[in-house]
């Protein structure tokens, strides 16, 4: 057999292979996240009734789970003073529970977007697959702020985003310093 150089892809199908593995990879966290955490649901928290009868005074509103909320005008004679939002408590509840699951899929994603990451770095003489993961990963930080970052306590934020930035530091010092050292042996 003739030897043949090796087979270079054109660049539009390398980066086509990237961008697929960026978005499968990413597919693939938040797909299986579905499935090992399960999602509050509204309607567990606050069912829907088929009739739906008004409180009409803040006693039953508060009474039924409600909050009432006065007008700031004066009302005619028998006409209610305030309204009542009767969705209130299990709303409290459901928010409560949505909070505590968006916290757990941030922090899952953003561990998966380190070991990602880092192992983008480790798999540096496949080029291809190297370029794919660390976007991946960077992809997946994006994803899990975008989740979670409204719901997040600033200290959550800081600690979290924290030891991400000195894991992510760490690996970079640890793997470009040996990179560093094997290209000076080399000279």
């Amino acid at each position: 057999m003739e030897n043949t150089p090796a087979f270079r892809s054109p660049k539009i199908l390398r980066w086509s292979l990237i961008i697929g593995i960026v978005i499968v990879l990413n597919l693939f966290y938040n797909y299986t996240l579905s499935l090992v955490f399960s999602s509050p649901d509204h309607n567990v928290f606050c069912p829907v009734k088929q009739i739906n009868i008004a409180p009409e005074t803040q006693d039953q509103c508060v009474t039924s789970g409600g909050a009432w909320t006065e007008l700031p005008r004066p009302t005619k004679v028998g006409e209610a003073s305030g309204y009542c939002d009767q969705s209130f408590a299990c709303n409290q509840k459901y928010q409560e529970a949505s909070k505590v699951y968006d916290r757990n899929v941030f922090v899952t994603l953003v561990v998966l977007g380190v070991i990602t990451f880092g192992a983008s770095l480790f798999l540096v003489n496949f080029e291809v697959l190297s370029i794919a993961l660390s976007i991946g990963a960077v992809l997946d930080f994006l994803i899990a702020s975008i989740r979670y970052w409204g719901r997040a306590d600033d200290l959550i934020k800081v600690f979290i985003l924290g030891v991400a930035l000195a894991v992510l530091f760490w690996i970079a010092i640890k793997k470009f310093n040996l990179k560093s050292e094997r290209d000076e042996t080399k000279s």
